[in-house]
């Protein structure tokens, strides 16, 4: 059986349901700002656009190409065995993490299928995400459980893929991902956060967030982006008066710093 990786720093669960939160937009610039120029993971979408929004940590999984005399029907097995690792990483990974898998970009055959997402549901993990396809693409659009893919394919992954590591580094969509990552989810895709980083970015990004949405109402009412976006000092210093006094929208373009 595999056994989990208990060697990771512990993270403050609520450092996750605060990355759950923020946008993917603020993620990935103030990741830029630290020096990380792509974390997002280009190309892969939800299955189920109803079912979009997640965080939590990285189980990794890597997939090599099948080989003929190994990776056949009879592998699929009701009980354990070294030349199925896909249902050890279902069976093994823990409530509230993520099922990344390294599919080296291929999607000529299914990551999984609809069963096993059902059953990480079932079990309390918080998303799947691969680089590849998955099949059972109707049923998946219809599971209240996060799936991102580059696209359905129906074959079965023994056509192509074969899963050789658990939980070890790995590439999804041509980024890094390490175990114990923290991966987040939203309605425009996926982004790794360093596990290191997560709580700063959550600090970050609950401010940016709050900020760009501020911006937004300027521009909205017509204020041009020389000026306004990207904030100069002076529109900093007004957004500081506008939540004092009481972040109404309706107050954006009035509210002034010292007025």
């Amino acid at each position: 059986m595999y056994e989990a990786n208990t060697k990771l720093s512990p993270l403050d669960p609520s450092v996750i349901r605060r990355l759950k939160d923020v946008s993917s937009g603020s993620l990935t610039t103030e990741l830029f700002k630290k020096g990380l120029r792509q974390c997002f993971l280009v190309g892969l979408v939800p299955m189920n656009k109803d079912a979009v929004r997640f965080a939590g940590e990285a189980f990794t999984m890597r997939m090599i190409p099948a080989r003929e005399d190994l990776d056949t029907i009879e592998t699929l097995t009701p009980y354990p065995n070294a030349d199925n690792l896909q249902w050890e990483a279902v069976e093994s990974i823990p409530p509230g993490h993520v099922l990344v898998i390294d599919s080296r970009n291929d999607p000529r055959a299914a990551s999984a299928g609809a069963m096993l997402p059902t059953r990480m549901k079932v079990r309390g993990a918080a998303a799947i995400v691969t680089d590849g396809a998955f099949r059972d693409g109707q049923e998946l659009a219809r599971l209240d459980f996060p799936a991102y893919a580059r696209q359905v394919t129906a074959s079965t992954r023994l056509s192509y893929h074969r899963v050789a590591d658990l939980n070890i580094p790995i590439a999804c969509a041509d980024v890094a991902v390490y175990p114990g990552d923290i991966i987040v989810g939203d309605g425009d895709g996926i982004t790794v956060v360093p596990r290191h980083l997560a709580a700063e970015m959550a600090d970050l990004c609950e401010r940016r967030d709050q900020l760009e949405k501020y911006l937004s109402y300027r521009i909205s009412a017509g204020e041009p982006l020389y000026g306004v976006y990207t904030p100069t000092p002076a529109v900093r210093a007004d957004f500081e008066a506008w939540k004092k006094a009481g972040a109404d929208p309706a107050r954006a373009t009035t509210i002034r710093a010292g007025a």
